[in-house]
């Protein structure tokens, strides 16, 4: 098994390569290359081959299908002849010649070549082969062939003569085309005239070959004696293929005609192209076949082009294999070479570690060359899984802290400090690294050595919350975020009397602290502190007056509370005549506790009293809270805004979620809807003021609280009607 290679301390420890060796390595990498090479070039080869061979049965067979496409072509044109022969305007000109019929006949044949492509030319000849009139002057001007004339023919009636290709310029350019003849009969059989047809064959051509041809396979048509008749005018020809109309193939590439004339199909492979052909047969007519043939070629640099993927791929991965290859012979020779000197490192690097401290050897690129067991206990890691890893993982360090680290150790040569483990159960740890050389000066290692001081942050941690919890009013007790009790003084403990097994502040006092502890936590965090009122049903004075003051880690995270709890202010719950007297410092949490105090009001302030109903829920906030808490969290700050800035007289209370009451004495409606304008611009000024509506109702004589309150909902639902304005009163003058 190949194993790590230990940096050597002294010079003995390090691999020594022999002369020998490095022959035996430069010739097994010499032959492997060689190998590669000549493997890659056959595959290449082959690859090649294979898809020219793939090109030529696939243009075979599109050249079958061309073909038989020309064929159906020729055949279609011979019915569409005879349907001129026996067109109704033909006939009528020839039962009674005139100049009007004539131009008749003409202009629906000129309708018909310009609506067919290959259709060049329409004529009529008369009984003795000469020429009469045509669509267009570029054929039919010279007479019949005598051996179609006349009792010398040999067709006649139905039939339809095609002739050979032939060239002719039009508009200036040799076009090859064929042309088919139609004999007018009387009905005693005898001639009444020729009609003839002229057929494009380049053109016909073009319509089939798009759909089977690229412009890297172009197609070629000759006859039967290798003269070319169409596909020059494709790109550039290839050498010794005619590049002219007429141009003999037969004495331009005579070994390409030699394996064409011997059959009627087949391929052929050139210096420069493969070539494909076959031979196709237009028509059959009496003693005449009228044989073409097809012939496509590609150019071997296309061939090579569309390999060349597949080529930089194979060359890819041959050069890939090489060095695998390479590096494996290398790999091979050092674990040889190293396996006589591993022993000897490792005994050498244990003696080092034979002392009660744990250490470690760093070599210059960072990596743990060597660790005791004492080390590797500390550091929580099998001593087997220290070797070669990094030194900033080990210790858990961030990029800017290792970095200050070596900058400090390139500049003193030593550095000393707290490691800070990310889980509790390592011990704590000082390090102390200094930087040593080698025996030649040229490598530079790092010896780590730490120190256990586990006890001594224990004990600044037991100090630390003392003096956190001694820092505090009298009743203190010291609790974690989540409200665990961690350490509280006896003074804490009689005031609340925790009970058995209890160890949770929130469970302590669940209807003060609990129900609201995620806002508190919130505030402590902001804040630093929190102060209130809770209801402690042991304690003598249910009412106490809580602090909580919080202390932050150094990421900022609330770590600890320190809780204080002192006796409130004694006040009467009642005046003299027995009726409620609300505490201004807080919010009234019932409806019975507001119709108390609405009772214990003198007439002449209720009578004079307006209230005000304040919803936070309204429609166009609802897309803001996802859920209770937020909505709770929303009107918890609505509340304590504007219960600092309540006046004293007036008092605050809940009435629903996301609705508050207020009871105004002495206070009209026009005071009451300036004090609303004065709290929705502060709830605006705050961030607050999103969806806050308002209801204004004055108090009617012989009222309730549930009528008045009822009054003050009407106006609460006119302001959300509204719309534009936030505010809105009812039942008022």
């Amino acid at each position: 098994m190949l194993t790590r290679k230990l940096s050597p301390l002294i010079a003995a420890q390090d691999i020594h390569w022999s002369n020998q060796r490095l022959i035996s390595v430069a010739t097994q990498i010499f032959i492997l290359i060689i190998s590669v090479v000549l493997f890659s070039n056959v595959i290449i080869t082959l690859g090649e081959r294979r898809l020219q061979e793939d090109w030529a049965t696939q243009r075979y067979s599109e050249l079958q299908t061309v073909g038989t496409l020309i064929a159906d072509k020729v055949s279609f044109q011979q019915f569409r002849t005879q349907m001129f022969a026996r067109s109704e305007l033909l006939r009528r000109y020839l039962d009674v010649p005139s100049a009007v019929r004539q131009d008749k006949l003409e202009n629906n044949w000129n309708i018909i070549t310009s609506n067919i492509p290959e259709l060049l030319d329409i004529a009529l000849f008369d009984p003795q082969g000469n020429f009469k009139f045509a669509t267009s002057d570029n054929f039919g001007h010279e007479p019949l062939p005598p051996s179609l004339l006349g009792g010398s023919r040999n067709m006649g009636g139905n039939e339809i003569y095609t002739s050979p290709l032939e060239f002719s310029p039009v508009n200036g350019k040799l076009e090859p085309y064929l042309y088919q003849l139609a004999w007018l009969e009387n009905p005693d059989q005898s001639v009444r005239g020729y009609l003839v047809t002229y057929n494009s064959m380049s053109k016909m051509l073009k319509s089939i070959n798009p759909a089977y041809s690229t412009s890297q396979s172009p197609l070629l048509m000759l006859d039967t004696q290798g003269l070319l008749y169409t596909g020059v005018d494709s790109r550039d020809s290839l050498k010794r293929i005619p590049d002219t109309m007429g141009g003999s193939l037969k004495q331009s590439y005579p070994a390409l005609w030699r394996k064409m004339a011997m059959s009627n199909f087949g391929q052929f492979h050139g210096d420069n192209a493969t070539f494909v052909y076959l031979k196709v047969e237009l028509t059959t007519q009496y003693e005449t076949r009228r044989e073409y043939f097809l012939v496509s070629y590609v150019r071997n640099d296309d061939i090579a082009a569309n390999f060349s993927q597949w080529r930089v791929i194979l060359i890819g991965c041959a050069t890939m294999l090489t060095l695998l290859a390479s590096l494996l012979i290398l790999l091979s020779h050092f674990y040889r070479l190293e396996q006589r000197s591993r022993a000897f490192s490792i005994e050498l690097t244990n003696r080092l570690f034979h002392r009660e401290t744990g250490a470690i050897i760093v070599n210059h690129n960072s990596r743990v060359i060597a660790a005791n067991a004492l080390a590797a206990q500390q550091l929580a890691t099998p001593k087997d899984e220290l070797f070669d890893r990094s030194l900033q993982r080990i210790l858990q360090l961030e990029d800017d802290e290792y970095s200050r680290i070596t900058s400090q150790l390139q500049q003193k040569n030593e550095w000393k400090g707290e490691l800070n483990m990310e889980s509790e159960t390592q011990p704590k740890l000082i390090a102390h690294i200094k930087t040593e050389a080698s025996k030649d000066d040229r490598e530079v290692y790092l010896l780590i050595t730490f120190e256990d001081v586990s006890a001594l942050k224990n004990a600044q941690k037991e100090a630390y919350l003392s003096k956190a919890l001694t820092d505090s009013a009298v009743a203190t007790a010291l609790i974690q975020a989540d409200g665990s009790i961690i350490r509280a003084n006896p003074a804490f403990e009689q005031q609340i009397q925790l009970k058995a097994g209890c160890t949770s502040l929130i469970e302590t006092l669940p209807d003060d602290l609990g129900s609201k502890w995620t806002q508190i936590s919130q505030l402590i965090q902001l804040q630093g502190t929190w102060r209130g009122q809770v209801l402690c049903a042991s304690s003598t004075n249910a009412c106490l007056q809580a602090t909580l003051k919080g202390h932050t880690d150094t990421s900022g995270e609330l770590d600890y509370i320190v809780c204080t709890f002192e006796q409130a202010t004694i006040k009467n719950s009642h005046d003299d005549s027995g009726v409620l007297v609300p505490h201004r410092s807080t919010i009234l949490v019932n409806f019975r506790d507001l119709e108390s105090y609405f009772d214990s009001l003198k007439q002449s302030s209720k009578s004079h009293s307006s209230l005000l109903l304040l919803d936070i829920t309204a429609e166009n906030m609802l897309s803001h809270m996802s859920d209770i808490g937020q909505l709770e969290s929303r009107q918890k700050e609505v509340e304590i805004l504007l219960l600092r800035e309540l006046p004293a007289t007036y008092q605050m209370s809940h009435w629903q979620l996301g609705k508050l009451i207020f009871i105004l004495p002495d206070t009209d409606a026009d005071q009451a809807h300036h004090f609303a304008i004065k709290s929705l611009a502060s709830l605006n000024d705050m961030g607050l003021g999103e969806g806050i509506c308002m209801g204004i109702a004055a108090f009617q004589k012989g009222q309730n609280l549930e009528q008045y309150l009822s009054n003050a909902e009407v106006a609460l639902k006119r302001a959300k009607q509204i719309g534009e304005q936030n505010i809105c009163q009812a039942f008022t003058r």
